[in-house]
């Protein structure tokens, strides 16, 4: 996290957490979300103009990117000074892309370990890595495979509705019964 954002959070503690307004989309890109976005449905509906926006300022997503993180009920936040906005995730925390020594990044751009690789009842790829549990990208399934050809991850299956249960993440913080406040 950035020393200047761990100042302000020092200087500014009781600053009302946000709900709704980023969204992580299946490709690792980031939506902000007004409230028109919002009024239109939630992210993971997948209804027209209810994503928001496509962040396109680099500057932007690399802060972002360093002051992401989970808070103790598994719902994902980007830390923005003092104040915390809680991410919708159209499906897991993290999305990775991986190389074509079939070493994995997120979409924040740090390196993880595969330890597992899951499919769900669509075909998706998803890996259980050392920093968590994320999305492959589309562009990257065909590596997969091939890493799963020489035996580099175990393979299993999974539903998605389980998923967030299974390795304690949540879609939507702004839905959630347990909330932060």
């Amino acid at each position: 996290m950035d020393d200047i954002v761990k100042q302000a959070m020092a200087k500014w503690p009781n600053v009302p957490h946000c709900f709704g307004w980023l969204g992580l989309d299946e490709r690792g890109h980031w939506y902000l979300r007004d409230d028109l976005a919002q009024a239109l449905g939630s992210f993971q509906s997948g209804a027209t103009g209810a994503k928001g926006s496509l962040l396109q300022h680099d500057k932007l997503i690399e802060f972002i990117h360093r002051n992401y993180t989970v808070d103790s009920t598994g719902a994902w936040y980007f830390q923005n000074g003092p104040q915390r906005v809680y991410v919708e995730l159209a499906a897991t925390p993290f999305v990775w892309r991986m190389s074509s020594d079939f070493k994995l990044s997120a979409q924040t751009g740090q390196e993880a370990q595969a330890q597992t690789c899951y499919t769900d009842q669509t075909g998706r790829v998803y890996f259980q890595t050392s920093m968590g549990f994320g999305l492959l990208h589309t562009l990257d399934v065909a590596m997969a495979a091939e890493g799963l050809e020489i035996n580099l991850w175990p393979l299993e299956t999974i539903e998605t509705a389980d998923m967030p249960s299974r390795f304690a993440y949540t879609l939507s913080p702004a839905t959630d019964p347990k909330k932060p406040l």
